[in-house]
């Protein structure tokens, strides 16, 4: 089973729904054999290198009052900490362009390394509250997750792959992506937002179950 996760570093719902995604793959082993690939997507895309005050932008961005962010990042809170996602204070909103074209590059190397680096880039900017536009923070990721620090530093620098990631996000949002966390399975069934595992393994068997019948009847 084919499926690729659109999705951007900076959307927290994005990091829910992974972990979400991942137990019910975990749920579902020897049932459903997986290949999991990560796209690109920006939230912000014209946001600063430097980015800005978390709270001023999403109450800017969405008419929200602080009490209703305050309860909004409260759900966040539980429903990270029912999937094993630890949210930290959330104070800044970050660019997060360069930390696509690491994981473009990551992706290349092996589909495991680029998984390891998704997680990583969402629990620095989630948790820890570190830029992912800052090349420090991410070279210290990539040695982290085993990439070859000397290559990330020249990705990095160079700003390889800028074209490609904006070709991603071109594709995407043609197809049809206007919202993140995009699930797609088979390049057929479209699965949205931080679903509960439960959720996911549902949909995932039942795509499987089908796919085996169609395959019964080719």
């Amino acid at each position: 089973m084919k499926i690729d996760y659109v999705s951007d570093i900076a959307c927290p719902w994005c990091a829910v729904g992974l972990h979400s995604l991942e137990l019910a793959i975990k749920n579902l082993k020897g049932v459903v054999d997986v290949e999991l690939r990560f796209h690109p997507y920006e939230l912000n895309p014209g946001m600063a290198l430097e980015g800005t005050d978390s709270g001023e932008y999403l109450r800017a961005k969405y008419g929200m009052s602080k009490e209703q962010l305050e309860s909004n990042r409260d759900n966040l809170r539980a429903r990270g900490a029912a999937v094993g996602f630890h949210f930290g204070a959330m104070k800044q909103v970050w660019n997060t362009f360069d930390g696509h074209r690491l994981l473009h590059w990551a992706g290349i190397q092996s589909a495991e390394l680029q998984r390891k680096l998704k997680h990583a880039l969402l629990d620095a900017y989630h948790n820890a509250g570190n830029n992912p536009a800052d090349s420090a923070v991410l070279l210290e990721l990539a040695e982290k997750v085993g990439l070859n620090v000397v290559e990330a530093a020249e990705v990095i620098s160079s700003g390889r792959y800028g074209d490609e990631v904006r070709a991603e996000e071109a594709y995407w949002q043609q197809a049809g992506i206007q919202s993140v966390p995009s699930i797609i399975i088979n390049e057929r069934h479209l699965i949205t937002g931080g679903q509960p595992p439960e959720v996911f393994e549902k949909i995932l068997r039942e795509i499987e179950a089908k796919d085996i019948e169609e395959r019964g009847h080719a």
